[in-house]
C-alpha cells in the first residue's frame, strides 16, 4: 500500500461504516465482507479478489488506532486529494504540498508549518514514513489460505481420527472431528501459510472424503443400517442382533406383524454416543423352497386367502 492509497481511498467507505464507527462496528463489518468477498466463495472471480484485498487493507488500517488515528488526520488535511510528494520539483505537473495547502487556505504555505491536532505536517509524515516521505510504512500482511484433502475410512470419520498432512514441505497435525460429512471442508486456523512479522498465519481448508462402509451409513450424527429378517420373525414378531459401530452386537425387538421397511431406533448407539442407531428392516423372501416350505407357505394363503392386501389401491390410484 503506497501513502497516495491512504489519501486517495476512503477506507470507511470500503467497510461500510461510518467514520466515527467503534472497533467493534469495524471489525464486524469486516467480517462480513471478508466472508462475502473470500476467494473461497468466489473462485475465478477477479473482482471479487480484488475486493477482497481492498476490504482487508482497510480493516488492517482501520483497525490499528495509531494508523487510524494518522489516517484521519492526513485525510483531513489533504481532503483525499492527490499530491506530489516532490512539491515545485514533482513530476507530472500536479500540485505539490505548497501548493495544496496554499489552495485549501488561500495563502502561501512557503516556510510555513501546518499543524493539525498539535502535530505539524512533517512531523505526522515523519512518523508514518519512519522519516521518509517516498512511501508509507503499510501493515504487515497475513498469511494465505492453503487448501489440502484427505481420504479416511468410514470408521475413522464415525468416531474421529487424527491426521498428518503433507502442507508446502510442512507436516500439519489436526484431527478430524466425528460426524464429518463426505465432501465437508474443515477450516484449521492458523494453519495455512505464514503472515509477515506481526500478522497471523492463513487458514489450512481441507475436504474430508470418505470411504463408503459396507454396513453403515451416517445421518447427520446418527447411524443407519439394513437388517434382513426371515418372513416368521416379521410375521410372529422376534428379538433379533444387529451390529454396532464399535464392534458389538445389541439386540433389538422386532414386533409382530412389522413389515419390510419400518425404521427401528436403538438410542446412543450412534456418532461418538451421541446419536442412534436407526435399523431399517427388510423382509427377506426366499429364493427356493423345500417342499415342506411349499406346503407350509400354501396353507399360509389358503388360510389368509380372506385378506385383500391390495384393498384399496385402485381407489387410491384414482385420486
Amino acid at each position: 500500500m503506497t501513502g497516495q492509497d491512504w489519501i486517495e481511498k476512503d477506507f470507511y467507505k470500503v467497510l461500510g461504516v461510518a467514520k466515527d464507527a467503534d472497533a467493534a462496528t469495524i471489525k464486524k463489518a469486516y467480517r462480513k465482507l471478508a466472508r462475502t468477498k473470500h476467494p473461497d466463495h468466489n473462485p475465478g472471480d477477479a473482482k471479487a479478489e480484488a475486493e477482497f484485498k481492498e476490504v482487508g487493507e482497510a480493516y488492517a488500517v482501520l483497525s490499528d488506532p495509531e494508523q487510524r488515528q494518522q489516517y484521519d488526520q492526513l485525510r483531513a488535511m489533504t481532503g483525499g486529494a492527490r499530491f506530489q510528494a516532490g512539491g515545485r520539483g514533482g513530476a507530472g505537473g500536479g500540485a505539490g504540498f505548497e501548493d495544496m495547502f496554499g489552495g485549501m487556505f488561500g495563502q502561501s504555505t512557503r516556510g510555513q508549518q501546518y499543524r493539525a491536532g498539535g502535530a505539524t505536517f512533517e512531523d505526522l509524515l515523519g512518523g508514518m514514513f519512519g522519516g521518509q516521505q517516498g512511501g508509507f510504512q503499510r501493515a504487515p500482511q497475513a498469511g494465505a489460505d492453503l487448501s489440502a484433502s484427505v481420504t479416511l475410512p468410514f470408521r475413522d470419520i464415525a468416531e474421529g481420527a487424527p491426521v498428518s498432512l503433507s502442507v508446502e514441505g510442512r507436516t500439519v497435525n489436526a484431527r478430524i472431528p466425528a460426524g464429518v460429512r463426505d465432501g465437508q471442508k474443515i477450516r484449521l486456523r492458523g494453519k495455512g501459510r505464514a503472515g509477515e512479522p506481526g500478522a497471523p498465519a492463513g487458514d489450512l481448508v481441507v475436504t474430508v472424503h470418505v470411504t463408503p462402509h459396507p454396513v453403515f451409513t451416517a445421518d447427520g450424527m446418527n447411524l443407519r443400517l439394513t437388517a434382513p429378517v426371515a418372513f416368521d420373525e416379521a410375521a410372529l414378531g422376534a428379538t433379533i442382533e444387529v451390529p454396532t459401530l464399535d464392534g458389538s452386537t445389541v439386540r433389538l425387538k422386532v414386533p409382530a406383524g412389522t413389515p419390510s421397511g419400518r425404521g427401528l431406533r436403538v438410542k446412543g448407539r450412534g456418532i461418538g454416543g451421541k446419536g442412534d442407531l436407526l435399523v431399517t428392516v427388510q423382509v427377506v423372501v426366499p429364493q427356493r423352497l423345500t417342499d415342506a416350505a411349499r406346503e407350509a407357505v400354501q396353507a399360509f394363503g389358503i388360510a389368509t386367502s380372506g385378506e385383500d392386501v391390495r384393498a384399496g389401491l385402485m381407489d387410491l390410484a384414482k385420486m
